[in-house]
């Protein structure tokens, strides 16, 4: 049965064209974007701003991307982006000297530098792991947990998704392999929040950093972090008053309580209310509930997997349905073989990324049958024009 997607007409994505960079960000519903706008207007009009115009939406936020990882409102801070996240969480777990702290081979930036730099100051290590062509995340990293013979672990600095490659990384299994042995788990679930399920009651982290820019079809500069609730009494990067008790009640002069407002609140970023970005994201999350996050990762699931059939038909080498996520499908060759499918698909009007040599398709719900079609063509183009068919 063809794929379709009711939700096509939803997003503005001209009818030639086949946007499969869900990976690197996403384009916002027609609905999120007149949120955004009316947003916007509120900065025309300042002298109808009150007290209560800084709180409303920053609450309604917190609550809508509670829903997405099963958890409180009050366990969600409102920051600038994943790093910022990143750096709250290196900021409040310290690896002690001798120690490791424990990321995979190729981790993006934003879940390394920071505990690059924390090893340095206070003589732990930073390592990545690795794994085999048929080994699992979770198997090669609960195996370096085990290694007597390597430094002990402090902190597992993971992602769900590797973001080059679509491969898995099952946080359950690894939250309880961590738990076991005292060791502080922190995610990256840029790459999985919105589609995969990602239930902070099942993984037990100590904090995880999101963006919306990416599968949560919301705007860019914005992202939340889930502190667990023995993870809230830590240091904030930023030192304001909009997150101390009573400041939501004063009108005419600031408050000087310096006691924080319950919860994550405390980590929240200065300027949280932004009044462009916020009704953005709180517009595209509610989209995608009222949609269902179980239907949303299911159509893109079958996306993938049709895309992965095809690729695989041609020669072309992806990773086994059980090392891969639903959503995020990796395309390896040999030689330039990256950035010659990017170029090729972009001629045929299909929009892919490449990291690491790995070419990245990202579908979405926008994405149906004629764009699987025009993807296939393209590759099949490409590789005729190479000579590189299998």
């Amino acid at each position: 049965m063809a794929i379709t997607s009711p939700w096509r007409a939803d997003f503005d994505i001209p009818a030639d064209l086949t946007y499969l960079n869900a990976a690197f960000m996403t384009p916002i519903p027609r609905a999120s974007a007149a949120a955004g706008e009316a947003g916007i207007r509120v900065k025309l009009a300042p002298w109808k701003l009150t007290r209560a115009s800084f709180y409303t939406e920053v609450e309604e936020a917190r609550s809508e991307a509670a829903a997405v990882i099963n958890a409180r409102p009050e366990d969600i801070a409102i920051v600038a982006g994943t790093s910022y996240g990143i750096a709250t969480a290196a900021r409040n777990i310290v690896a002690p000297d001798g120690h490791a702290i424990i990321g995979i081979r190729g981790e993006h930036p934003s879940q390394t530098y920071a505990w690059q730099v924390q090893a340095e100051r206070t003589g732990a290590v930073y390592e990545q792991v690795d794994r085999e062509p048929d080994q699992s995340w979770a198997e090669a990293i609960i195996a370096r947990l085990n290694d007597e013979s390597r430094p002990p672990v402090a902190i597992l600095a993971l992602t769900q998704v590797h973001w080059s490659d679509g491969s898995l990384v099952d946080l359950v299994a690894i939250g309880e392999a961590a738990r076991a042995r005292n060791v502080a788990l922190v995610v990256d679930a840029t790459q999985s929040a919105g589609v995969m399920e990602l239930d902070v009651g099942k993984i037990r982290p100590d904090f995880v950093a999101f963006a919306t820019y990416k599968w949560l079809i919301g705007p860019y500069a914005l992202a939340f972090l889930y502190a667990a609730p023995w993870r809230q009494e830590g240091d904030p990067l930023e030192q304001h008053s909009f997150c101390r008790v009573g400041a939501d009640g004063y009108v005419n002069h600031y408050a000087r309580d310096r006691d924080f407002m319950p919860g994550a609140r405390r980590y929240d970023m200065g300027e949280r209310s932004n009044f462009a970005t916020l009704p953005v994201a709180i517009a595209s999350i509610r989209y995608l509930r009222r949609i269902g996050l179980d239907r949303v990762r299911s159509h893109i699931e079958a996306v993938t997997d049709a895309m992965a059939a095809q690729a695989a038909a041609l020669g072309i080498s992806v990773l086994h349905k059980r090392l891969r996520s639903p959503h995020l499908l990796g395309l390896r060759g040999e030689g330039d073989f990256s950035d010659g499918v990017v170029k090729a698909l972009a001629e045929a009007g299909v929009v892919v990324s490449a990291r690491d040599g790995v070419v990245r398709v990202g579908p979405h719900i926008y994405t149906e049958a004629v764009d699987i079609d025009r993807f296939t063509r393209g590759l099949d183009v490409y590789l005729s024009c190479s000579k590189r068919r299998v």
